[in-house]
């Protein structure tokens, strides 16, 4: 009994307090990585390099890699979603010598994963920013970047894998614990790598990597060390089968719509590339911004995942309902509250990060009054999502997600903006993909959850 009250138990009590406790530090976690984040590119936008131009091909440079790493990681970590969904599973359902099972053998598979995505991503850096049309000026600065950047992967899969399961215990507080003291020395580094020695985006790199290795550190000497049911014993590591096809069947299907929505975004950025070095850093600066509003929002796909994942383990399906719907609720409010405000204060925020490039803000400025106006509706498509996935039915959610939003991004592209090619036109893509997702995924929750309550009231009754 001493080693379950370690972990949280959401199939009872007040739900609104339990999901905004949950959220709550995700929320700050979220936003502390993202002040580092954000502390990263203010450092090589203003002192990246000798000049001006110089500042800003480094500010581009960090920018123009966003996507072609979320394109070679997502599918792998995107597999700690499987981990957190099947230990809730175990969780909800009180089976703790399969959260045992569930622990080892998904922080062994992201040990695997991770190393092999480094030695991918450092082989594959320059041929596919080359094939993504970087510009050459800041194609120099833009490889050793990413370079830098992977060789911190293998930290930040078996992090994520971690916390996945903290997540699924209802342990928030603890990643975020580690998350700062990783950002903390990021920024500190970020400062000591430009300032002291001059090496504009590649020292962002290195300083990202090192604080990635920092939180990855601490959050497995926690495991380590805990008496809790998700405890790490080295000696226990070992692949169960079981768990292992409960991960891959719930992740592989979450991961390959991380890599295909990637594809989408190295198309959008691709078309941004061709707009000039001026919309490239706007843009980046403008996607960073708009990341104050997403991640807070996020944390309740987060919630959601986790609290639907141990109602479906404990078979309660009518609070579930409940559960799910304060969710949305507080996604969306998140969604206005935080993007409304960004919107207002955007010539002011662009200028941190692009001061006196009156090209850079008003490029930064059109994607939120495209796309940050509404975006509480990305929020809304992200529970929908999550509402599947917590269930177990990563596929669906897969496949409405690839139909819903990357096939109509990707015709959009070729067909209305290869005759109107504005950025407005290339942004509009965003909100409207965001609504036909949203349909889908609420229409496919309603008919799932309906048939699995009346299988669970089945069961009852034949018992």
């Amino acid at each position: 009994m001493t080693k379950a009250k370690t972990i949280r138990d959401f199939t009872e009590g007040p739900i609104l307090s339990q999901i905004i406790k949950f959220s709550i530090p995700l929320m700050i976690t979220s936003v502390l990585q993202l002040m580092f984040n954000t502390a990263d590119t203010i450092v090589v936008g203003r002192w990246g390099g000798a000049t001006p131009e110089a500042c800003e091909n480094a500010l581009a440079a960090v920018g123009s890699c966003g996507s072609l790493i979320n394109l070679l990681t997502l599918l792998f970590v995107n597999l700690s979603l499987g981990a957190g969904v099947t230990a809730a599973q175990d969780i909800g359902a009180k089976n703790y010598e399969g959260l045992k099972k569930t622990v080892h053998t998904t922080v062994l598979l992201s040990l695997f994963t991770g190393a092999f995505v480094t030695v991918v991503g450092i082989f594959a850096a320059r041929p596919l920013l080359i094939l993504m049309g970087t510009d050459p000026s800041v194609l120099d600065q833009a490889v050793p970047y990413t370079i830098a950047y992977f060789c911190g992967l293998p930290a930040k899969m078996l992090y994520n894998y971690c916390a996945a399961i903290l997540r699924s215990a209802g342990e928030t507080v603890r990643p975020m614990r580690y998350l700062t003291a990783g950002g903390i020395v990021n920024v500190g580094l970020n400062l000591v790598m430009v300032l002291v020695f001059h090496l504009g985006a590649v020292g962002v790199g290195i300083a990202t990597a090192a604080s990635l290795w920092v939180a990855c550190i601490l959050v497995v000497i926690h495991m380590l060390r805990t008496e809790a049911p998700y405890r790490l014993e080295l000696r226990q590591l070992a692949f169960d089968k079981e768990k292992l096809k409960s991960v891959l069947r719930i992740g592989i299907p979450a991961g390959v719509q991380g890599v295909v929505f990637s594809v989408s975004h190295v198309l959008i950025q691709s078309s941004i590339n061709s707009l000039g070095k001026a919309v490239v850093a706007g843009n980046a600066a403008a996607a960073n911004l708009e990341g104050y509003v997403y991640n807070p929002m996020i944390s309740f796909y987060s919630a959601v995942v986790t609290f639907v994942g141990q109602h479906k383990g404990a078979k309660k399906y009518r609070r579930m309902k409940k559960c799910i719907l304060w969710c949305l609720v507080c996604s969306t409010v998140t969604g206005l509250l935080l993007g409304w405000a960004v919107v207002l204060l955007g010539p002011h925020l662009l200028g941190l990060y692009a001061p006196g490039n009156a090209a850079a803000i008003a490029a930064g400025m059109v994607r939120f009054k495209v796309c940050t106006t509404v975006y509480f509706l990305c929020g809304v498509m992200e529970i929908g999502s999550g509402i599947m996935r917590g269930l177990g039915h990563s596929t669906t959610s897969m496949i409405t997600s690839l139909l819903g939003s990357v096939a109509f991004r990707i015709i959009w592209i070729l067909v209305v903006f290869a005759q109107f090619p504005t950025l407005s036109v290339l942004y509009l893509s965003y909100p409207i993909a965001w609504v036909l997702t949203s349909c889908a995924h609420y229409t496919l929750a309603a008919i799932t959850l309906h048939k699995e309550r009346k299988a669970a009231e089945k069961d009852v009754s034949e018992v």
